[in-house]
């Protein structure tokens, strides 16, 4: 999950870039950068970090240019910020070209072995953002005809990306000279939009990961890039799009509705919001049907993306809703941290319980998912030191027991908290006295209600079920073991750090 946003305009575009990544901060607090062009000329700025805390002035100043794209970087797990892995990535190469991406390529060491061997092209990183970008380059490379581009050109190379890059992409391209290429993997399962904003000079564009960044900026939205679909917009700000994969099929993936986007973004005709509040329904429901022996006194959100489904739920019990946990907003998002020991201190960092509605009362905490498990089991505890009487958990989303492989930091069973347990199991883990789960169909339809045309939908940390074919038992053996390999490199590095910060106080 990272977050992508691109930008074709009459004026300078350094400040709507900014703004953009300020927007879509919440896909991604490791790294951030911005490129822009100016004539066939790139200037380009990224360092790790929030958004705010990587641009100064004076490199804001630096960005000059009417076109560009920006990018904020999730963090993989057990994996420190790498220099050469932040984005965009640029290659010189039959053209300039930087490239965002935002998901993840399930046949990255298949492509790396073609680019070294058959394209004769050399990648730097264990980025496979790296990957698509020379990919990228070699079909153009291959599509262009004495090193000249047009759309049609420009779109016959996307579609030999399709047909050898497998996985969930959402990507934005700048080409020095020609302008802003944006496309979407078959299966849509990453998020991408585009919109313009009307000037006295003509049209501005914006293509960005979330609808969100284009309310806030002030365009208005066309629609969402369709999957296999690729949009190109010259310097001149001229819009050309065209299918380029043979048998797309739409199938977001659901967790994006579930925790991962904003509350106020619509993708693919659905508004998250919405989604989030018929989850809470129908979790209200189950309740009904399977819990009614539990004597609840409140409903308690844990803040944030749990909080409509929260309210929708207390509306439809009939019970008090109430703000337990004061959020303390200078804390990251703990999902996304690196390092299992980050998450665990940063959660009681995160969240304080207001003692009085928790004490003598039997409280019922909602929260958008239990994928790891380790804020949860934190959370149910600040409620019994707060003096909770019992404590209930409701997950608005099923259990999360199997990876995921297209850009979310859930990639193996061993640290998925429900993988292998039971829900009563998984309760006696967190420390809670019932856990509710929402059911995968009763998921699936709340999504599915808001926008009946979308029939599909990529669900595999649910189900198993990987929705691109290509995963195998093997692939995902691989994964765990370089997840694995990565994890204790990080944490021989922080173990190395903090005793190197001891050696300094005590001298």
């Amino acid at each position: 999950m990272c977050g992508i946003v691109g930008v074709v305009s009459k004026h300078p575009v350094n400040q709507v870039l900014y703004d953009g990544l300020l927007v879509l901060q919440h896909r991604g607090q490791d790294a951030a950068g911005i490129v822009t062009a100016e004539g066939p000329s790139f200037h380009m700025h990224k360092g790790p970090g929030m958004v705010r805390d990587v641009f100064r002035t004076r490199n804001m100043r630096a960005l000059m240019g009417n076109s560009g794209l920006a990018h904020t970087r999730y963090p993989t797990a057990g994996s420190a910020w790498s220099a050469a892995e932040s984005q965009p990535f640029y290659v010189n190469s039959p053209f300039g070209i930087v490239l965002g991406h935002n998901g993840n390529l399930t046949n990255t060491e298949q492509l790396k072995t073609e680019l070294f061997r058959q394209d004769l092209r050399h990648v730097n990183t264990n980025s496979d953002s790296e990957v698509l970008l020379n990919v990228l380059a070699h079909e153009l490379q291959e599509s262009a005809t004495n090193y000249k581009l047009d759309p049609a050109t420009i779109f016959a190379a996307v579609s030999g990306v399709y047909r050898r890059c497998r996985g969930a992409y959402a990507v934005l391209v700048m080409i020095a000279g020609y302008g802003l290429l944006a496309f979407r993997d078959p299966y849509g399962i990453r998020p991408l939009v585009f919109g313009r904003s009307e000037t006295e000079e003509g049209y501005d564009y914006m293509v960005a990961s979330e609808s969100v960044a284009l309310d806030a900026l002030g365009f208005q939205v066309v629609r969402d890039v369709a999957p296999g679909e690729a949009i190109f917009i010259d310097q001149d700000g001229n819009f050309f799009s065209q299918q380029c994969a043979q048998n797309a099929s739409l199938n977001p993936c659901i967790f994006e509705f579930v925790y991962l986007a904003r509350p106020d973004s619509v993708i693919d005709g659905i508004s998250v919001y919405e989604t989030r509040l018929r989850m809470g329904e129908s979790l209200a429901e189950k309740i009904q049907r399977q819990y009614r022996n539990l004597d609840i006194d409140v409903v308690i959100p844990i803040p944030d993306s749990s909080r409509p489904s929260a309210m929708e739920l207390s509306k439809h019990l009939g019970l008090p809703y109430r703000e337990g946990f004061i959020k303390n907003r200078y804390i990251g998002r703990t999902f996304i941290m690196p390092g299992q020991g980050i998450r665990q201190r940063s959660v009681r960092q995160k969240l304080n319980a207001i003692a009085m509605e928790f004490k003598g009362k039997n409280v019922l905490l909602v929260d958008d998912s239990v994928v790891r498990g380790n804020t949860s089991r934190e959370i149910v505890q600040m409620a019994r030191e707060a003096g909770a009487r019992k404590v209930f958990f409701a997950s608005a989303a099923p259990p999360v027991r199997f990876p995921n492989v297209y850009g979310i930091d859930m990639p193996t069973r061993e640290e998925l908290i429900a993988a292998g347990r039971s829900e009563s199991e998984v309760a006696r883990e967190i420390g809670c006295d019932e856990l509710i789960y929402q059911n995968l169909e009763a998921l699936i339809e709340d999504v599915h209600s808001v926008n009946p045309r979308v029939t599909s939908f990529e669900a595999s940390c649910f189900s198993g079920m990987y929705i691109t074919g290509d995963v195998t038992q093997e692939y995902l053996a691989g994964v765990e073991t370089r997840r694995r390999e990565k994890a204790k490199m990080a944490d021989a590095a922080a173990a190395s750090t903090q005793l190197d910060l001891g050696l300094e106080l005590v001298d």
